[in-house]
């Protein structure tokens, strides 16, 4: 089985296990807590099964600093987006299972377990198609930032709130939005798979600063984001890179 097969299965392992938990009554926090053990145990067992000598790097997990001397890491977020998971009326909710290796991403998967679609890295997504409207940016539901408001004004844009990082990086990909613009806080494992999907489509994906996005790192703190189409990137990089 090859590697993007083992990230398909795992995040289609956690997605039916989600989907099935969804089903039994529970909702809020204790949906969302019973969702994120749950989908961390089916992704364990898949890469036990298939991967057993890498390392697994987790949000729902105690991080095992080895990874940072090793040389494939999946990292990995069981359910991306608790909260969405927890409200039973939402879909904007993701399971994100990428392979590190040494030197960068390698093949990924997202699972979007409500509508039922598992994107990977190959094949690749096709790019999302070009389109005449405004351009859409996907942002936080709870904490948009000030750089997102600044980037929409710049491309003549409108803001767009949606639930987990994994959900907006592939509505970038499936072109539902245009941008996905993030400041204040997140994790290599909220967006690691989802990047490397994103890159594989032929996006752009980097800080908003215009530096790379490296994963593996010592510090899980990953704080920002932007993946966009190509044609946007310079204008919308010069927007959240401006002073406020």
């Amino acid at each position: 089985m090859r590697d993007v097969e083992v990230a398909a299965a795992a995040a289609r392992a956690a997605a039916d296990v989600l989907v099935a938990l969804r089903a039994g009554g529970l909702t809020g926090r204790a949906l969302g807590d019973a969702g994120d053990a749950a989908a961390q145990e089916a992704i364990a067992g898949v890469l036990a099964a298939h991967r057993p000598d890498d390392v697994v790097f987790s949000e729902e997990a105690a991080d095992d600093r080895s990874r940072l001397g090793a040389g494939r890491v999946w990292i990995v977020d069981p359910l991306d987006g608790t909260r969405e998971y927890g409200e039973t009326d939402r879909s904007d909710f993701a399971v994100h299972v990428a392979l590190w290796v040494r030197g960068g991403l390698g093949p990924a998967a997202v699972a979007l377990p409500a509508v039922g679609e598992v994107l990977v890295t190959d094949p690749a997504p096709p790019p999302p198609a070009t389109t005449d409207r405004a351009p859409r940016i996907a942002v936080s539901r709870t904490r948009p930032p000030a750089q997102a408001a600044a980037a929409a004004a710049a491309v003549g844009g409108e803001l767009v709130p949606l639930g987990s990082a994994g959900w907006k990086v592939t509505a970038v990909v499936r072109g539902e939005v245009d941008a996905y613009v993030h400041a204040g806080g997140m994790y290599q494992w909220d967006s690691a798979a989802p990047v490397a999907v994103a890159l594989a489509a032929g996006l752009t994906a980097l800080r908003l600063d215009g530096s790379p996005l490296r994963y593996n790192e010592p510090d899980p703190s990953l704080p920002d984001l932007l993946v966009c189409r190509p044609e946007l990137t310079a204008g919308l990089l010069a927007a959240v890179r401006a002073p406020a």
